[in-house]
């Protein structure tokens, strides 16, 4: 399939990986042209099809006055939608694919007011459901041509927030790791003091908790060693529990780095750990998993359906410090041939359910039927 790319804005954060630059030189940015461009977009779409503009407009209004965003917001949208509309013209695009049920898919709907191609979108499972219906899922899941999520919490969560009548549309297609990962030689687990984390520096992702916990078992005397890989807005509050405990030795920030590095990174570990209070279902715990490490994570979201407790991981209440401490406990105590079983346990369930090739080809059968949509993945 040809793919056109497209983002409304580019990050601000780094892209340390060559692949995403790659990616990046190919993805159209629609506010890159400034506000005249945008301006002019408008107008040529109320020339061109005043019909279809009106309506979409009111769409635009009458969803953002029920919104959390506000009318602002969705006049906002309205306004992208115009510039991804005509920008699509000049490719023949015949399906246009949100990658999130948020601000993505409300661009997504307009266009498809404006009268552009049928949509879909893909629902992961944590910031959709936070505010389902101020974020209109249920009317983005009914405009959709079909809807994907990514994990069975997802789907449940779809199903609890939708009509029972679009449950029809609603495909299990996982995330997946590709194969630098699923092909890598697998390599013991090595009889060091390393665990390493790899996430923003955000409020989702439980740092300040892990920081205490590891404060916890410094104090037990216990060797420990965390790589602490990413950055963000919390940058500067982890960095200061950090001092405030005197954990410099025992807990590095190392920034964001290139997806060699990453996989380096979870290699010279014991495990990974990722205490975050929400999640969808984290691709970096199937990366740590194809590469035979067990995981440390918590009871949210799809999580559980990744990480089964003592098998190939540790799993803990969500902000509990002391289980947290006792996890990260028995991964530095646990035998490294012991631990070297549990991730390749894990790695057992990724070369199963999460082959990124054998998604893609899942989403492929879906974005080829279009109108006649297969029976649900498996």
């Amino acid at each position: 399939m040809e793919v056109v790319r497209l983002t409304i804005r580019r990050s601000a954060e780094a892209l340390p990986d060559q692949d995403d630059q790659d990616e990046l030189k190919k993805t159209y940015s629609v506010l890159d042209r400034g506000f005249p461009a945008i301006i002019w977009n408008i107008l040529a779409i109320l020339a061109s099809r005043p019909l279809s503009a009106i309506r979409a407009g009111i769409r635009a209004l009458v969803l953002g006055s029920r919104s959390q965003r506000g009318v602002i917001r969705h006049l906002a949208y309205y306004a992208e939608a115009c510039i991804v509309f005509r920008y699509l013209e000049g490719y023949n695009v015949d399906h246009l694919r949100a990658h999130f049920g948020t601000s993505a898919a409300m661009v997504a709907l307009l266009v498809r007011e404006l009268g552009g191609p049928p949509f879909s979108i893909m629902l992961h499972g944590q910031g959709e459901w936070d505010s389902p219906e101020r974020l209109h899922i249920p009317e983005k899941v009914a405009a959709a041509e079909f809807v994907t999520v990514i994990s069975d919490f997802a789907k449940s969560q779809t199903y609890r927030w939708t009509d029972p009548k679009q449950w029809g549309k609603i495909y299990l297609v996982r995330c997946g790791v590709d194969q630098k990962y699923l092909d890598h030689p697998i390599v013991p687990v090595p009889d060091v003091p390393n665990l390493v984390m790899i996430a923003r520096l955000g409020s989702a992702k439980g740092h300040p908790i892990l920081v205490k916990a590891i404060d916890q078992i410094v104090s037990d005397g216990i060797d420990v060693k965390v790589r602490l890989i990413g950055d963000g807005p919390f940058k500067k509050l982890i960095k200061e529990m950090i001092a405030e405990r005197e954990l410099e030795p025992y807990i590095e920030l190392c920034g964001w780095k290139s997806g060699d590095s990453v996989r380096r990174e979870i290699l010279e570990a014991r495990a990974l750990l990722l205490p975050s209070f929400v999640e969808g279902l984290p691709i970096v715990i199937m990366e740590a998993f194809a590469l035979a490490r067990p995981v440390i994570g918590t009871q949210v979201g799809g999580v559980p359906e990744l990480i089964k407790n003592g098998d190939n991981g540790w799993l803990v209440p969500p902000g509990n410090v002391g289980e947290l401490a006792a996890a990260c406990r028995q991964a530095m105590e646990t035998p490294t041939a012991t631990l070297t079983e549990m991730g390749l346990s894990g790695r057992k369930i990724v070369l199963e359910k999460h082959d990124a090739l054998r998604e893609a080809g899942k989403l492929a059968e879906l974005l080829n039927a279009q109108h006649e949509p297969p029976a649900e993945a498996p």
